[in-house]
């Protein structure tokens, strides 16, 4: 399984449209441990409008842990089977170990000043 965080300078960047990059981690779910990490460049322009869903999704990313996101990204995100768990912050490497020790959960926090922009 692989999961991404969208980020800047090695931490959650709270606005998913527009970080610096997104840190994948290849994770092996029996061990409950991170295997491998990579980073994938971030498109211009708002992130439910781009094609990062689709060029995550091909890569096997299943899960977004993120900062903020608007409905508008996450219906991007889901489309690509993509879950998402909003209201992550901190260094992507412990937030991911975070979720592989069943510590997160969804706060529900969106995105409302672009929703007007990301809705579809």
């Amino acid at each position: 399984m692989k999961i991404a965080l969208p980020s800047r300078q090695n931490r959650i960047d709270d606005h998913f449209g527009h970080c610096e990059y997104f840190t994948v981690f290849s994770v092996d779910e029996g061990k409950k441990e991170l295997v491998d990490q990579e980073t994938v460049s971030s498109p211009v322009g708002c992130g439910c409008k781009s094609n990062i869903a689709q060029t995550l999704a091909e890569m096997g990313v299943t899960l977004m842990l993120a900062g903020n996101m608007g409905e508008g990204a996450v219906r991007v995100l889901s489309n690509s089977g993509i879950s998402v768990i909003r209201g992550c912050s901190g260094e992507v490497k412990s937030v991911a170990q975070q979720w592989l020790e069943g510590t997160l959960k969804d706060s529900g926090d969106s995105c409302r000043a672009h929703e007007h922009s990301c809705s579809h």
